[in-house]
């Protein structure tokens, strides 16, 4: 083998060990959250979804995938919305856009995703690429109709026109609730912190959950890891567990 190539594979070796120990250091500092999936709630769904979130990671096979670097909001640090708006509300911080979208006549629903078939179609569409992938065929190919899972909340945002402009669904998992599927029209109006805000505000509003949870940290693009932490999203080891 030509030493060029050796030289090239052991480099190509060391930074993997030297990204596995940069890690293993940063799971090791991060403060940990104990979430736990209450399989009374759906047995199917809850043991489905406990199963993917502590199957090993993709890339770092001695970790969880969605252990390190966890995206949480302790929602009990807030007394109430008022406290949790008042964390978020300097300029550029998701408060101060979320309003700036509310002065432009958008507003916040609770939805039916089959009322809305076609804007949610429309949504999924308007990007190729989201975060430098291609987006996926489930969001491509137009879905007829929707299924509801009792545990899980649809919210939308309407423009001044009436028209859905960004979707979220919300899953409550036990004594945590998690983001699963995100997705608006690209503009500057402010409109998906607008959607996370007043989600997360009625979390609060309803104390029923502890955490609240927006995938993770570790592998987001540098523009999604700002999204999170501006509307008071922060990593966390989670240790998960399943009652």
């Amino acid at each position: 083998m030509p030493i060029h190539s050796i030289v090239v594979r052991r480099l190509t070796g060391e930074n993997m060990l030297l990204q596995h120990y940069n890690t293993f250091i940063q799971a090791i500092n991060l403060p940990v959250a104990k979430l736990c999936f209450h399989e009374y709630i759906d047995p199917d769904d809850i043991r489905t979804t406990y199963r993917a979130f502590t199957r090993p990671h993709p890339r770092f096979r001695f970790i969880r995938a969605k252990t390190v670097g966890a995206a949480l909001i302790d929602l009990s640090r807030y007394a109430d919305r008022q406290a949790y708006l008042e964390q978020i509300k300097a300029k550029n911080h998701g408060g101060h856009h979320a309003k700036r979208a509310r002065n432009r006549g958008y507003r916040f629903i609770d939805i039916d995703r089959n009322d809305y078939i076609d804007d949610i179609h429309a949504i999924n569409i308007s990007l190729d690429m989201r975060q430098g992938r291609p987006m996926d065929r489930k969001y491509t190919e137009k879905c007829e109709a929707f299924d509801t899972l009792p545990h899980f909340r649809h919210h939308g945002i309407l423009d001044p026109q009436g028209k859905l402009v960004a979707y979220a669904s919300l899953a409550i998992y036990g004594n945590f609730a998690a983001f699963s599927q995100m997705l608006g029209i690209r503009n500057n109006d402010g409109i998906m912190h607008l959607l996370l805000v007043e989600a997360i505000s009625r979390l609060i509003d309803e104390k029923q959950v502890q955490y609240v949870m927006y995938d993770t940290f570790f592998g987001a693009q540098a523009g999604l890891k700002t999204f999170k932490t501006i509307l008071g999203f922060q990593p966390y080891r989670a240790q998960y567990s399943l009652q």
